[in-house]
């Protein structure tokens, strides 16, 4: 058996991240949210050696633009099952092109996917009901961790046991501070239900570090207050590492190819 994942984009303008499980000749692959076109989701997924067909599901986390973008028409279209929170379902007006392919996720309640465990979980942001991933093969568990406000006692425990992780190390303070963003959207960001700071994110992967972690994937960073340079120097200071040890995922080109 065997599990990896791939950034396919990350960031404001768009995610998507594609998590692939193979046990005999049997591979279960799974894309965690469409936040960008589907042109451009479908050329991602072909430079990742994936067609759209091949996809066993789509998960969405939230229904903010960043994460749904073109999942209603991208599943119509391939006909794909989709899983969300009866939460995000109602947020994004209950699209009657799903109609037929959604399937509702809840805390605690794992989703089969064939050669690939689901496990969703709730996390503390300003969305209806959004949820965030283990994957597991069985052996090896992946944590899927962005658009959390900060790192709430359940959120810790649903990662502590991981073998690879992609963390949000969203933005710092003090460029966030500085920026041209408006008061109130400072506020949100900053917030409880907000983004992790860079800061934030490496206190959480510190709590959360042991033996057997792998690969830790930095992802959704502000392109506005963040530096990669910071994100990686956060991260590498809390986990004891060297920088070619943590990875980033950017907007433009994802991450490569990570086995967990």
């Amino acid at each position: 058996m065997a599990i990896r994942f791939k950034s396919l984009g990350s960031g404001s303008a768009g995610n998507a991240t594609l998590v692939e499980s193979t046990e005999g000749l049997h591979t279960s692959r799974l894309l965690i949210d469409c936040g960008m076109s589907p042109r451009q989701l479908t050329l991602r997924l072909q430079q990742a050696g994936v067609e759209p067909g091949q996809l066993t599901a789509i998960f969405i986390t939230h229904e903010h633009s960043d994460h749904i973008g073109c999942a209603p028409v991208f599943a119509a279209r391939h006909r794909i099952p989709v899983w969300m929170s009866r939460g995000t379902h109602a947020a994004v007006g209950r699209p009657e092109s799903l109609d037929d392919l959604v399937h509702f996720a809840r805390d605690g309640e794992a989703i089969d996917l064939g050669s690939m465990l689901v496990q969703p979980f709730t996390v503390p942001h300003d969305a209806r009901e959004p949820l965030q991933l283990l994957c597991s093969d069985g052996d090896r568990q992946l944590g899927i961790a962005t658009d959390l406000g900060h790192a709430s006692a359940h959120v810790i425990a649903m990662l502590e046991r991981c073998h690879a992780l992609l963390l949000e190390a969203n933005h710092d303070p003090d460029m966030l501070a500085a920026s041209r963003y408006p008061p109130f959207l400072k506020r949100r960001v900053a917030g409880d239900f907000g983004h992790l700071s860079n800061a934030a994110a490496a206190a959480l992967a510190q709590r959360i570090n042991h033996a057997a972690l792998g690969h830790v994937l930095a992802a959704h960073l502000s392109e506005r207050n963040n530096l990669p340079e910071l994100a990686s120097l956060a991260l590498t200071a809390a986990l004891g590492r060297s920088q070619d040890e943590v990875m980033l995922a950017t907007a433009a080109e994802g991450s490569i190819w990570l086995t967990v």
